[in-house]
C-alpha cells in the first residue's frame, strides 16, 4: 500500500511537472503511460489503471478517435453556443495587431523579448523640433487668455502652427509633411498639453484619427497629391465626422446614410460644373466634431446603400468614408460646442440630400463599404497617442507643480508636503505619472516598429485617462484654494475642467473597460480562441480539433502553474534581473498564469454570455491592464539604465499595478455565478490567500520627497514638460521659489528659534527679519535671500481676483443660439453661423491686501 501511494504521488508530481513546463502532448503522454506501466509492475497499481491511461492516451493522441469521441461533440456544442459576430465586430477583431499583449495572455511572458524591444526615442530632427518650434509655441500660449478672451487659440498661434508644420507631423516628406515617428508625435502633444490642453487638441487631431491618416493609408494618388500637401501646410484644416446624436459609442450603428445614384454638382475647389456623374446622395447629422467649426475639408463616415445596383449586386454596401470640402453646397458647418472648460474648436455639422461624386470617397469606388475597417485600424494607432499623451502631460504638470507647491507652502511652521496626508497624495501623483509614461512609452515603441496594437490602445486610453483624473484630483486637493480660484495663476483648473472630455471621447471609458479591453483581448491575444472561432464559422473540424486540444493543455498548464507559484510565492521562477526588481518580475509571471487560467475558466463556464456580463469582463480586462502597466514600468526602468534614484517610483508603479490585478481577480471570483467553480479557482490561484500588498507608505513618502526638491529623478519624471524660466509666469515662478525656499529653510528655522527664545521681539515676520539684520543675527546677503524667498513664496500662493463687473456683448446671444440648434435631418437649411463670444472677463489682476 505504501508503494502504491508513493507511486501515485510520483505520477501526480510528474504530471504537474510536465504541465508546469508545458511539455508537448506526445511527450507527456509517453511519459505518463510509461510511469503508469512502471507503477503496475513495481508499485502495486492495478492493471486496469494502465488500461484506463492507455485509453485516455489513445483518445487524445489518435486524431480520428479524438475527433469522433472528444473534439467532434465539443465542436457541435461550441458552434451552437457561440454568438455570431456582426461584420463590424469581425472587422474590429481583425483590425490592428497583437504584440506584447499576447505574451501577457500566454501565462509565460518572455522578458528577454520585452527588453529587446527598441526604446521609443527621437531622431535628431525630431528632438530639434521639440526643443525649437514646440518650445516657441508653448511660450506663445496663455491658457487663461485662450479660454476667457479668445475662446480659441490666438491668430498668431494658429499661424505659427501652420507655418511650422504642426498639422503635418505624420504626413510623409514627399507631400511636404514632417514624417515624424509616433513617438515624436506623442511627445510634441505632451509638451504642448503641459501648457494648453486646447492647443494640444488642436494639433493632435489632424495627426491622429483624421483625413491625413486615412488618406496616407487608403487614398487614391489623386486624393493624396491634392490634399496631403495642403494639409501639411495648413492650407486645409481637416476634421472627421463619426459621432451622431443617435450613435455615440455604437459607432457601427450610425444613422447617417448615402445612396448611390447619378447627379450633378459644382466642385467648390475649382468652380467646375460636372453633370450626370456617378456619386452618392448623402444625409447626415453629426456632433462633437473637433476642428469642425473651422474645417475646410470634412471627413465623413456614413452607411452606403446601392438600391439601383449601380456599383454591384449588393444593396447594403456598408460603412464608407468620404472627404467633402466644407464649402460644398448643402454642407452646414461652423457652429460650436464648448466641451467643458476647454475651448478647442468643436461643433456639429449636418446636411440633407447632398450630392457628392464617387471620387470623393477615400480610396475611390474600390473602398466603398470598407470605412469601418479603415477607422478601427487607424484608431488603434491614434488611441495610443493623443489622449494618453495628454494624460502623461497632466501627470507631469501635477507632479512638478504639486511637489514644488507642497515644499513652498507652509502651515503650522512646516511645508505642507511634510504632513502624511499630503505626502500620500504626492506619492500617488508621482507613481501614477510613472505608470502613465511607462505605459505609453512601451506602446509607442511598438507603433514605431510597425505594430498597431488595438488591445493595448484600449488599455492606454482607459487607464491613462483614469489616472489623469486621479492625479489632477489629488493635485487639486493639495493646492486647496489655490486651485479653486480660476485665473491666470491657476495652472490646474484648465486640465481639471477638461477631464470629462478625455474620459468620453475616442471610446467612452465605461464602454472601453467593460466591453472592449477584454472583449478584444480574449479573441486577439489568446493563443487559441480566435482559431477556434474561425474554425467554428468555417465548419473546419480539423482546425478546431488542433486548437481545442492545445487550448485544453494550455488551461491545465496555467492551472498547475498558478497553484505552484501561489504555494511558493513564485520563488522558483527565474528572473531576468536581480536585486529589488527580481521578485516583481516573478510576480508578473505568477499573475500572468493566473490571469490566463481565470480567463479560460470565465470563457468556458459562461461562453458567449460573458460578452454581456460586463462587470466580470471588466475585471478580466483590469487583470490584463495591470500586467501590461507593471511590465511597461519594468521596461521603462530598465531602458533608463535602472537609476537607483527611480527605485521608489518603479516599485510603487509595479506594486500598485499588480495589486490592482489581484483585486480584480478577487472580485472576479467573488462574483462568478458558479460558486463551486469560484471555490476551485480561488483554491488554485490563491492557495495561501491574497498575498500581494499594495504599494508601501515608505515608497510613497520617498516619491513625495523626490517631487519636493530639484533632482535628476524629478527631471526624468517630468522631462517632456514645458518649463518657463520667467518669474512672472505662474508655473515658471515655482522653480525659482522652490530653490529660494530650500536655500533659506535653515535661516527661517534660525529666525523662528530666535523668536521663541525671545531674542527677536518684533511682532511680524518682516519686522523680525529686519531686527535680525540690525542685531547681526544674519548677514546682508542672508537678509536678501530670505526676503527674496518670501516674495517668491507669496507670488506662488497668491490667487487672482477681478473687477466684479461682467460685460455681456449680446444679452440674448446664448439663448438665440440654443433656439437655432438643428433638430434633425428634416431641418430647413440655415446659414453658417460663427460662435458668439458672449462674456468678456476683465483679466487685470491686483494683489490681495
Amino acid at each position: 500500500m505504501t508503494n502504491l501511494l508513493l507511486h501515485v504521488f510520483v505520477i501526480l508530481g510528474a504530471f504537474m511537472l510536465l504541465a508546469y513546463w508545458r511539455a508537448p502532448l506526445w511527450l507527456s503522454s509517453v511519459l505518463f503511460l510509461g510511469a503508469t506501466a512502471a507503477g503496475v509492475q513495481i508499485g502495486g497499481m492495478p492493471m486496469y489503471s494502465l488500461i484506463v491511461v492507455g485509453v485516455v492516451v489513445a483518445l487524445i493522441n489518435i486524431k480520428p478517435i479524438r475527433r469522433a469521441l472528444l473534439t467532434g461533440p465539443i465542436f457541435g456544442v461550441f458552434r451552437k453556443i457561440t454568438p455570431a459576430m456582426s461584420q463590424t465586430e469581425q472587422e474590429a477583431v481583425d483590425a490592428g495587431t497583437v504584440w506584447w499583449d499576447r505574451d501577457l495572455f500566454s501565462g509565460k511572458p518572455d522578458f528577454d523579448r520585452l527588453h529587446a524591444i527598441p526604446q521609443a526615442t527621437l531622431t535628431a530632427e525630431e528632438q530639434a523640433f521639440l526643443d525649437g518650434p514646440t518650445e516657441q509655441l508653448c511660450a506663445m500660449l496663455d491658457d487663461w487668455k485662450i479660454s476667457t478672451q479668445h475662446k480659441d487659440l490666438p491668430p498668431e498661434a494658429w499661424q505659427f502652427i501652420k507655418d511650422n508644420g504642426f498639422l503635418g507631423m505624420i504626413i510623409k516628406k514627399k507631400y511636404g509633411g514632417k514624417e515624424f515617428s509616433n513617438t515624436a508625435h506623442a511627445r510634441v502633444v505632451t509638451k504642448i498639453a503641459t501648457r494648453s490642453g486646447s492647443a494640444a487638441v488642436s494639433v493632435m487631431v489632424p495627426n491622429s484619427l483624421g483625413p491625413g491618416e486615412l488618406l496616407q493609408h487608403y487614398g487614391t494618388d489623386e486624393q493624396k497629391n491634392y490634399y496631403l500637401p495642403r494639409l501639411a501646410k495648413g492650407i486645409d484644416i481637416p476634421c472627421f465626422a463619426l459621432t451622431s446624436p443617435d450613435a455615440g459609442s455604437d459607432a457601427g450603428g450610425i444613422p447617417d446614410f448615402g445612396k448611390v445614384c447619378r447627379g450633378s454638382y459644382t466642385d467648390p475647389r475649382t468652380g467646375a460644373y460636372h453633370e450626370n456623374v456617378l456619386g452618392i446622395r448623402l444625409s447626415w447629422e453629426k456632433r462633437y466634431i473637433t476642428l469642425g467649426p473651422i474645417a475646410t475639408v470634412l471627413g465623413m463616415a456614413f452607411k452606403l446603400y446601392d438600391p439601383e445596383h449601380l456599383l454591384s449586386e449588393k444593396e447594403d454596401i456598408g460603412i464608407t468614408c468620404a472627404l467633402i470640402p466644407t464649402e460644398h453646397e448643402g454642407v452646414h458647418i461652423g457652429r460650436r460646442h464648448y466641451p467643458g472648460t476647454a475651448v478647442f474648436q468643436n461643433g456639429p455639422n449636418w446636411g440633407k440630400d447632398v450630392f457628392i461624386p464617387m471620387d470623393w470617397v477615400i480610396g475611390g469606388a474600390e473602398y466603398v463599404g470598407q470605412g469601418w475597417r479603415m477607422l478601427v485600424e487607424c484608431l488603434s494607432v491614434g488611441r495610443c497617442i493623443s489622449l494618453p499623451a495628454m494624460s502623461v502631460a497632466s501627470g507631469m504638470v501635477s507632479s512638478y507643480t504639486t511637489g514644488a507647491y507642497s515644499r513652498i507652502r507652509n502651515q503650522f511652521g512646516l511645508s505642507i508636503g511634510r504632513f502624511e496626508g499630503v505626502d500620500e497624495a504626492l506619492g500617488r501623483i508621482g507613481g501614477m505619472t510613472y505608470q502613465m509614461d511607462a505605459a505609453q512609452r512601451l506602446a509607442l515603441a511598438g507603433l514605431d516598429m510597425g505594430e498597431k496594437p488595438s488591445v493595448l490602445s484600449g488599455i492606454l486610453k482607459y487607464h491613462n485617462t483614469e489616472r489623469m483624473r486621479k492625479v489632477i484630483n489629488d493635485a487639486m486637493d493639495v493646492h486647496g484654494g489655490k486651485a479653486v480660484c480660476t485665473g491666470p495663476r491657476n495652472y490646474l483648473a484648465g486640465a481639471y475642467g477638461a477631464i470629462p472630455v478625455a474620459i468620453t471621447v475616442e471610446g467612452a471609458n465605461i464602454l472601453t473597460r467593460s466591453m472592449i479591453i477584454f472583449g478584444q483581448g480574449a479573441i486577439r491575444c489568446h493563443p487559441f480562441v480566435l482559431t477556434e472561432l474561425r474554425a467554428a464559422m468555417n465548419k473546419d473540424l480539423p482546425a478546431f480539433d488542433t486548437a481545442v486540444i492545445g487550448h485544453i493543455g494550455f488551461a491545465v498548464s496555467n492551472a498547475v502553474r498558478a497553484v505552484v507559484m501561489g504555494l511558493t510565492g513564485a520563488k522558483l521562477v527565474g528572473s531576468p534581473k536581480s536585486g529589488a526588481m527580481a521578485q516583481r518580475y516573478r510576480n508578473v509571471v505568477r499573475f500572468s498564469s493566473a490571469f490566463a487560467f481565470l480567463a479560460d475558466m470565465g470563457m468556458a463556464s459562461l461562453g458567449g454570455s460573458l460578452k454581456f456580463r460586463e462587470k466580470l469582463s471588466a475585471r478580466l480586462g483590469d487583470m490584463l491592464s495591470g500586467l501590461y502597466i507593471a511590465t511597461a514600468a519594468l521596461k521603462k526602468f530598465n531602458d533608463d539604465g535602472a537609476p537607483k534614484e527611480d527605485l521608489p517610483l518603479v516599485a510603487w508603479a509595479v506594486d500598485s499595478a499588480l495589486y490592482d490585478c489581484q483585486v480584480a481577480m478577487d472580485g472576479f471570483m467573488a462574483n462568478h455565478p458558479s460558486r463551486a467553480l469560484a471555490f476551485l479557482m480561488r483554491a488554485l490561484v490563491f492557495p495561501l490567500g491574497l498575498s500581494l500588498k499594495a504599494a508601501t507608505d515608505s515608497d510613497g513618502t520617498k516619491i513625495a520627497r523626490l517631487l519636493m526638491e530639484p533632482s535628476v529623478a524629478r527631471d526624468r519624471l517630468t522631462q517632456y514638460m514645458y518649463r518657463s524660466k520667467d518669474e512672472n509666469d505662474p508655473v515658471g515662478v515655482l522653480e525659482h521659489a522652490l530653490k529660494a525656499v530650500i536655500e533659506t529653510e535653515a535661516l527661517e528655522g534660525k529666525l523662528r528659534n530666535a523668536h521663541r527664545k525671545g531674542t527677536l521681539k518684533s511682532i511680524t515676520s518682516g519686522e523680525r527679519l529686519a531686527e535680525a539684520l540690525s542685531t547681526g543675527l544674519i548677514t546682508t546677503a542672508e537678509f536678501a535671500a530670505v526676503e527674496r524667498a518670501r516674495r517668491l513664496r507669496r507670488e506662488v500662493i497668491m490667487v487672482d481676483d477681478f473687477d466684479a463687473t461682467l460685460t455681456f456683448s449680446d444679452d440674448n446671444a446664448i439663448h438665440r443660439d440654443i433656439l437655432n440648434q438643428p433638430k434633425g435631418l428634416d431641418i430647413a437649411a440655415s446659414p453658417k453661423v460663427n460662435a458668439v463670444e458672449s462674456v468678456k472677463i476683465a483679466t487685470e489682476t491686483r494683489p490681495v491686501s
